[in-house]
């Protein structure tokens, strides 16, 4: 990847402004277009979203899109749009027990919510910040309760395979556990036995740091510094690992980039996060400078495994094992291909990578460590390529907004065009979010307010 070091959030402005204006119709053909009869919208094909019937994680992408639009841009008609679908289609995913995607669907609708009343930016109401806030501690409990011991304090937030599972991407979903701690919540268990939410969080960060990202130590022989598998799997009878595999990658020994980038902005939020608290408050997870080294050695290898493992546009391919990247001229010291007829590339990976690397960078230089500077520069490197062509969707007729993002490649379930074999020029709704995410984020830099986060403090 090739660094832009001179580029600034101010010099972003025009392009982001461009965005939102497209963002809008994107939004509305959606909600008026969409049939929610059959789930929620999660992928294009020929530039429809259509939905995927599995678990739904991605409601909540949907309706917090209309409430970033309402953040970044002012117009009503967005946050009224969001407030209504939330009120209409949230309810049952606070309740889901049969996945581990909360801090998806909820920090992204409730949360913005909170949020944004926190910051006055709706009006302050007290049985509705009740409501929000029951919602997220209610999130925050279920989410927990999928839980798998592996003894000594040690654990995981198992994902929707099995109690033998420890998804990469899960990671980010912490975010609800967190808030729910922040607002006062427990989660209550058989015999009334009363469990931390935010030492159970740190307890599943621990876990995937250790078991899905890797740090060149002679794990393995494909031990690369923050390379990550998509899967770790447990035998939940001795609990002990076992291995690494994937779901949506290529193979457990090669690194899915969408996992990856669930990673890195997993690890940084969570530094975020940990970084506000007394040291007390840690103690019982081993004490508040082994926490967050951890979690800053998960963190910076995962973004340099990131800068390394790109083409020189900051866009990654979907998977740095895919086979038919030996095939591809320089793939890596290249500007990113998307309409290659061999390997996709993964524009979602690139966005939520890019907030990933800004959060990262941020939270460095907030501690003095002038090496955070470089990830910044990246993010807004990768920003702008995903705010230009062949990226952002400027087709009316098209419904997603970044282009050349992938769901499911090994199930083939992106779709492909007449006369290809291999899938682009679609979108994604995880990819439009985050798209949208790190948006407000950088415009809200230039501003000079700070990134928000999802628990409430500007960083």
């Amino acid at each position: 990847m090739k660094i832009a070091t001179d580029l600034t959030p101010a010099a972003l402005l025009p392009a982001i402004g461009r965005m939102w204006e497209l963002s809008a119709g994107k939004i509305r053909a959606i909600d008026a277009g969409f049939d929610h009869s059959a789930g929620a919208p999660v992928h294009t094909a020929a530039g429809r979203y259509r939905p995927r019937g599995w678990t739904d994680w991605t409601q909540g992408f949907e309706f917090g899109s209309a409430l970033l639009q309402f953040e970044a841009t002012g117009e009503k008609a967005f946050l009224d749009l969001g407030l209504a679908r939330i009120r209409r289609e949230m309810a049952v995913h606070v309740t889901h027990f049969g996945v581990h995607d909360h801090g998806f669907n909820q920090i992204s609708t409730y949360g913005t919510l909170w949020r944004l009343m926190g910051d006055g930016r709706i009006p302050e109401d007290g049985w509705q910040r009740e409501w929000l806030e029951l919602a997220l501690k209610c999130s925050g409990a279920v989410q927990a309760h999928r839980w798998t011991d592996l003894g000594d304090g040690q654990g995981f937030i198992h994902s929707f395979n099995g109690p033998h599972s420890l998804f990469v991407d899960t990671l980010r979903t912490l975010r609800i556990l967190l808030l729910a701690h922040r607002l006062g919540h427990v989660m209550k268990d058989e015999g009334d036995q009363t469990v931390s939410l935010l030492e159970r969080a740190v307890a599943h960060a621990r876990a995937t740091a250790r078991y899905n990202v890797f740090y060149g130590e002679g794990r393995d022989i494909y031990d690369v510094r923050g390379r990550t598998a998509h899967e770790a799997i447990f035998n939940t009878a001795s609990r002990a690992f076992r291995s690494v595999a994937t779901q949506q990658g290529y193979s457990g020994f090669s690194t899915w980039t969408r996992g990856l980038a669930w990673a890195m902005c997993g690890f940084a939020e969570v530094l975020e996060y940990l970084a506000t608290l007394p040291e007390e408050a840690l103690s019982p997870c081993g004490g508040k400078a082994d926490v967050l080294a951890t979690m800053d050695k998960a963190a910076g290898a995962t973004c340099d495994f990131y800068l390394s493992h790109t083409a020189t546009d900051g866009i990654p391919y979907w998977d740095t094992g895919a086979p038919g990247l030996a095939g591809l001229e320089d793939p890596y010291g290249r500007p990113s291909q998307p309409e290659n007829d061999v390997e996709p590339v993964d524009s979602s990976a690139a966005a939520i990578g890019a907030q990933g690397l800004l959060r990262y960078g941020l939270w460095l230089q907030r501690g003095g460590r002038p090496e955070g500077a470089r990830y910044v520069q990246a993010a807004l490197t990768v920003v702008k390529t995903l705010l230009d062509a062949p990226y952002l969707s400027t087709r009316p007729e098209h419904q997603g907004l970044v282009l050349h993002s992938q769901y499911h490649r090994p199930n083939g379930w992106d779709y492909v065009q007449p006369g290809h074999v291999a899938p682009f020029g679609e979108a994604t709704m995880w990819g439009d979010y985050h798209m949208r995410e790190v948006a407000l984020c950088v415009q809200r830099l230039a501003e000079g307010r700070g990134c928000p986060s999802f628990f409430g403090t500007a960083s």
